[in-house]
């Protein structure tokens, strides 16, 4: 499987921990490399340079990854591999990438997220000793790009507090297409070692706030600042369960139908999705009118009419199938090229052995020359091998945008979801205003059949009357949230395409340019080999003395 989407080009002094997750956890060193590098001093790998934590050197953004110091296996850059950087002597900068852009242009120059700590639950009690409930908390460093003292603000952090600050982004930013949180895998979290499991989630809410600190809106709010810089407990509120608002809209249920109470939402609680739960009557109103929308045939007193936004809608659609399709197709290609890597490291240790076998065992000139011709087989192979695995990790860096944009389409899901909701509550409130003046219509043809009026039917007109007004006053608002969610939602589509346009150009031109660099590579390996044996093509008349 391919990894999940990586982190943009950090700005400097970003995490340089994350650049492991853009390639495939492949062996470092496989049985095969490590024989042929004894037996083949061209095979040995150069020791590796260690990167300063935190603070990784900036990289050419069509530069492959070198492994080896094995000219065979360098890495070139994208000019080299397309001829059009001869001559040239430096790789094009990273800034280059669109997502390296995004991230220099957000508020923050630094966002990472690291140390994490196991600790005990506040006032955890346990009949056992020794098995009180636990957590792992990550410290959250940050510092904002506008700060002239560069401060660093450092807080501690757990999984919750970072699923409360998804919970309320949701809340203020709807109709944006919020970046979705990393999942609690709790199943994961019980097969996987826990150090193995910790590390990845802590790589996953790095990229989390990355991703939030790119988004125009949602970068510079209070939301975000205030979880990355208030020191102590997360001072957002958090959100309650599920069962718990249930409860709470079932004690209101029975006040709200017999004596009114609260019968008509108010205009701060019409701004938000009645599915929170604690507000049933609601619930069941918006549950009614979608009834008699989507079933009864009956017209709403409002409908959708973006003809735009409903076939952008559709495309999107189609879109996201097609985008389905290609990573599953990208994760085939992924598997194809790690076992194309791993037969032929298993062909090139099968012929090192042979050629010590060879070599060990050898009486004659004509067995030295095979096993020299063997030796040359051996190490074009275990080349073929370490170049099949490098250009792995450069597809899997690459065309892991498939999976980044795959799971955008969820944030435009709920973005495309909360339009669907305000519009629900707009006609469920103007569907109330129709039945309620409706009601006082009748109430007052039946009190001017009485002489006099009926007090009690005039009563409850006035009553009636107020709802009228409470009900236009929450209508208004929920109309204008309508609108702010409609604009959002344009605004939002918009910038999807513009960075859609600049992430796939730039997967397009480093997927091709790896593709080629080591094609070529690897080609001029066996062209090399080819050559030193070629006196094998001409046929047996026209051998070599030597091979007689």
């Amino acid at each position: 499987m391919m990894s999940s989407a990586p982190p943009p080009e950090p700005p400097a002094g970003a995490g340089a921990g994350d650049d492991d997750m853009e390639s495939l956890p492949l062996a470092a060193a496989s049985d095969y490399a490590s024989v042929a590098s004894t037996f083949d001093p061209l095979l040995s790998s150069a020791s590796a340079s260690v990167a300063s934590p935190r603070s990784p050197p900036a990289r050419a953004a069509y530069t492959l990854s070198a492994t080896s110091s094995s000219s065979f296996v360098d890495p070139p850059s994208y000019a080299d591999a397309t001829g059009a950087g001869a001559g040239s002597s430096s790789p094009r900068s990273a800034s280059a990438s669109p997502r390296f852009a995004r991230a220099a242009a957000s508020e923050y120059a630094l966002l990472a997220v690291s140390d994490p700590e196991t600790e005990a639950e506040p006032a955890a009690t346990s009949l056992v000793p020794g098995s009180a409930p636990t957590y792992v908390s990550y410290l959250v460093t940050s510092v904002r790009r506008g700060d002239p003292a560069q401060r660093r603000h450092a807080v501690r952090r757990r999984f919750r507090d970072f699923v409360t600050l998804a919970d309320r982004l949701a809340e203020a930013f709807r109709g944006h297409f919020v970046p979705p949180r990393p999942d609690k895998n709790t199943v994961e979290s019980q097969v996987m070692q826990k150090d193995e499991f910790v590390a990845q989630r802590r790589a996953a809410l790095e990229r989390y706030l990355w991703r939030l600190a790119e988004h125009p809106a949602i970068g510079p709010s209070d939301e975000l600042r205030v979880f990355l810089q208030a020191e102590g407990k997360m001072p957002l509120p958090g959100s309650t369960d599920v069962a718990s608002r249930m409860l709470d809209g079932a004690a209101r249920l029975p006040r709200q139908l017999i004596a009114g109470e609260e019968a008509v939402a108010a205009p701060q609680d019409v701004v938000q999705p009645a599915k929170g739960g604690r507000d049933l009557l609601r619930i069941f109103k918006e549950l009614k009118q979608s009834v008699v929308t989507d079933w009864g045939g009956v017209k709403p007193p409002l409908v959708e009419e973006d003809r735009e936004f409903l076939e952008k809608k559709e495309k999107l659609q189609e879109w996201e199938q097609q985008l389905t399709a290609s990573s599953q197709q990208a994760e085939a290609l992924v598997k194809a090229q790690q076992d194309m890597g791993e037969t032929m490291g298993a062909l090139g240790l099968a012929f090192v052995r042979l050629t010590k076998l060879e070599t060990e065992e050898a009486m004659y000139d004509s067995q030295r020359i095979r096993a020299a011709d063997s030796r040359r087989v051996a190490t074009a192979a275990v080349k073929a091998s370490r170049a099949c695995r490098d250009l792995n990790a450069q597809t899997v860096k690459y065309l892991d945008t498939l999976h980044g944009h795959l799971s955008i389409m969820l944030s435009v899901h709920t973005a495309f979801s909360d339009r669907a909701s305000a519009l629900l509550t707009v006609q469920t409130l103007m569907s109330d205003l129709a039945s309620l003046q409706s009601r006082i219509e009748k109430l007052e043809a039946a009190s001017s059949k009485i002489f006099g009026g009926d007090r009690a039917r005039i009563r409850k007109v006035e009553e009636l009357r107020e709802t009228i007004r409470a009900t236009e006053d929450a209508k208004f608002c929920a109309l204008r949230e309508y609108e702010r969610i409609k604009e959002n939602n344009r605004s939002e589509l918009q910038r999807l395409d513009r960075e859609r346009k600049e992430d796939f150009l730039v997967m397009l031109k480093g997927f091709v340019a790896s593709q080629a660099a080591y094609a070529e590579k690897i080609v001029d390996g066996w062209e090399t080999v080819a050559e030193e044996t070629s006196g094998y093509s001409r046929g047996t008349n026209n051998m070599p003395s030597y091979m007689d």
